[in-house]
């Protein structure tokens, strides 16, 4: 996720740390976070996937934004969501402004106020799967995993399995430290999207979860190579790379997403962190943060 101006910030989820990180409440001054990415596809995709972000979300005299705010500057993701706010405020029972608010204060880390957003969507639109997968993404991002988990499940429909919802399941249980029932539904969501690099991605970082850098960053690299790959999957690729402690080689290819002061800023804390004797706790740490 981008840092716009904010070093070593968290975050998804997605959702993210020193930029292998994302904005979050939670933020200390640079510890890693993991990203995955697949709860950010649980509503983020659904969103563009669905054109959510028409004109009828934008208030008379201003156009809506038209890009995953995962991908803004701090400046235009407060714009979009002064935009999103005011067209809720008119009509919070329309779902796509809903999501598109919501996935926008989730992107600055508002997370309490994104879950809001939902639940009051989630009462209007109860049995929506859009909705559901964004509210169980909210939940996620708010801390509340096992309900997050029934969530996710309630909106999967076994007759037309969506890759994104298992995918997010996959994200959530790797947070709740059941990575072997995690690789098992991005298995299966790779056989509805193969390639897709928001589950390789999420496979990666379940691998380096695990302790296992060097795996991580097979599927990591793979998922980087991807057409259309989010930015965030190569700051994860840094972070594997980092962690096997070839710095200067996390740099660059953290370089290609972030400005180079914050790409060095990253491997500097990295390089803290591998100092200390408890690294790999402290990841398993963040990533339930």
């Amino acid at each position: 996720m981008r840092q716009s101006k904010r070093p070593l910030a968290r975050a998804e989820q997605g959702d993210a740390a020193p930029t292998y990180a994302c904005r979050s409440r939670h933020a200390r001054h640079g510890t890693i976070a993991v990203l995955f990415l697949a709860l950010t596809a649980a509503s983020g995709c659904m969103q563009s996937s669905r054109g959510l972000h028409t004109g009828s979300i934008a208030p008379r005299g201003e156009a809506p934004p038209h890009r995953d705010p995962a991908s803004m500057t701090a400046d235009e993701l407060n714009g979009a969501i002064r935009i999103y706010g005011a067209s809720y405020e008119r009509d919070p029972k329309n779902k796509d402004v809903g999501l598109a608010y919501a996935a926008a204060l989730q992107t600055a880390g508002r997370n309490d106020q994104s879950l809001a957003v939902m639940q009051q969507v989630a009462i209007s639109h109860p049995n929506d799967r859009d909705v559901l997968g964004a509210y169980g993404k909210a939940l996620a991002a708010a801390g509340d995993l096992p309900k997050a988990l029934d969530t996710i499940r309630r909106a999967q429909t076994p007759d037309r399995p969506d890759w994104r919802l298992l995918s997010a399941e996959g994200a959530i249980l790797d947070q709740l430290g059941q990575s072997d029932k995690a690789r098992i539904l991005y298995e299966k969501a790779l056989t509805l999207q193969p390639n897709e690099p928001a589950i390789l991605s999420n496979l990666g970082m379940s691998r380096l979860l695990q302790n296992d850098p060097k795996s991580a960053e097979t599927y990591l690299s793979r998922a980087a190579a991807q057409p259309g790959a989010d930015p965030r999957v190569r700051q994860n690729l840094a972070l594997a790379v980092g962690l096997q402690g070839r710095f200067k080689e996390a740099e660059t290819i953290a370089s290609n997403v972030l400005s180079p002061d914050e790409a060095e800023a990253n491997v500097a804390y990295l390089k803290q962190m591998l100092a200390q004797r408890n690294t790999w706790s402290e990841l398993k740490s963040e990533r339930r943060s």
